[in-house]
C-alpha cells in the first residue's frame, strides 16, 4: 500500500504537473553527464529513492527492515535541511514549484507525516482516556484518518484484508521513523551511517543456500527493542484504564489494546521468521 502512493501519487501526478518526485532506483540507469548537467550530487544527500537511488528487493530480516526504514527517514530528512536553502535561492525554479518541494514534497510527507503519526495516535490520544475533560473530536480521530487510509489502499484491493494489521504495524514503525527523522534534522546519532539494507535474493536462494543466516540464531536481547516495548506498556495501561474508568463512547480500549499488541509484537521481535 505504501509502494502504491509512492508509484500512483508521487510519481504519477508530480509527473503530470511537471512537478517534483522522487527518482524510483529499481532498475534505473543514469547518465553521469545527465547528473552533472542537472547540478550534480552531493555524496552527503545521496539517500534512495530522492536523489540517486539504489534499491533491490525486499529486506530479508526485521532488523534489516528497521534498518532500511531509518535511512529512508533519516536520510530525507537530512536532504531537507541541507538543501532547503539552495532550493529558495534557486533561479531557475518557479515559486510554485519552490512551495511544492518544501512544503508538500519534504515538510508535510517527511517530516509532518512521521511526526503526527507517533505523537497523535501514539502518545496523545491514549492519554485522553487518562484526562476526561480532554475531548478529541470523532472525525479528527477516526473519520478522516480512515478515508484518507482507505483512498491509500483502494489501489490495492487485493491486500484490504491487512488494512488493519497495516495500520497497526505503521503506527509501530512511526517511533523508528520520528527517532530517524530527528536525526536527521539536527544531523545527530547515526545520521551519516548508511547501511545496506541485506537481502538474500533468488540466486542466493538457490546457489548459496548453505550461506543463508538462519533468523534463529540472532540472540534474543538482539531482537528485542525496548523503547517499542515501555510504548507498548503505556499503551497496555491506557487501555486497561480506559475499560476500568473510561466514560467516553469512542470505545479507545479496543484500538489500545489491539496497538500494545503491535508494539510488544515489534518490541521483542516476532516479525517475520
Amino acid at each position: 500500500m505504501s509502494l502504491s502512493y509512492h508509484f500512483t501519487v508521487e510519481q504519477q501526478v508530480g509527473s503530470s504537473t511537471f512537478a517534483f518526485f522522487g527518482f524510483n532506483g529499481t532498475a534505473g540507469v543514469w547518465r553521469i553527464t545527465a547528473l552533472n548537467e542537472s547540478g550534480g550530487w552531493n555524496d552527503q544527500t545521496t539517500v534512495e529513492d530522492m536523489d540517486v537511488a539504489v534499491k533491490s528487493e525486499l529486506p530479508c530480516s526485521f532488523n534489516a527492515l528497521r534498518s532500511q526504514q531509518h535511512r529512508w527517514t533519516c536520510g530525507p530528512a537530512n536532504l531537507f535541511r541541507k538543501m532547503a536553502g539552495q532550493i529558495i535561492r534557486s533561479e531557475n525554479v518557479s515559486l510554485w514549484k519552490k512551495l511544492y518541494m518544501l512544503y508538500s514534497f519534504f515538510f508535510m510527507r517527511k517530516v509532518v507525516a512521521h511526526i503526527l503519526t507517533f505523537c497523535f495516535y501514539c502518545v496523545i490520544l491514549p492519554a485522553t482516556v487518562l484526562f476526561p475533560e480532554v475531548t478529541v473530536p470523532k472525525w479528527a480521530a477516526f473519520y478522516l484518518p480512515a478515508l484518507i487510509t482507505l483512498f491509500i489502499a483502494i489501489g490495492k484491493p487485493r491486500s484490504v484484508y491487512l488494512l488493519v494489521l497495516w495500520v497497526l504495524f505503521e503506527n509501530a514503525m512511526s517511533m523508528l521513523r520520528t527517532k530517524a527523522l530527528v536525526m536527521g534534522l539536527f544531523e545527530t546519532g547515526r545520521v551519516q551511517e548508511w547501511v545496506v539494507t541485506e537481502k538474500l535474493g533468488d540466486g542466493l536462494k538457490t546457489k548459496l543456500i548453505g550461506q543463508v543466516p538462519n533468523e534463529h540464531q540472532v540472540r534474543f536481547r538482539d531482537r528485542v527493542h525496548l523503547l517499542e516495548l515501555l510504548l507498548g506498556v503505556y499503551l497496555l495501561f491506557c487501555g486497561c484504564y480506559d475499560i476500568i474508568y473510561g466514560k467516553n463512547t469512542l470505545y479507545l480500549y479496543v484500538y489500545l489494546l489491539m496497538q500494545s499488541t503491535a508494539f510488544f509484537v515489534v518490541g521483542f521481535g516476532f516479525v517475520g521468521k
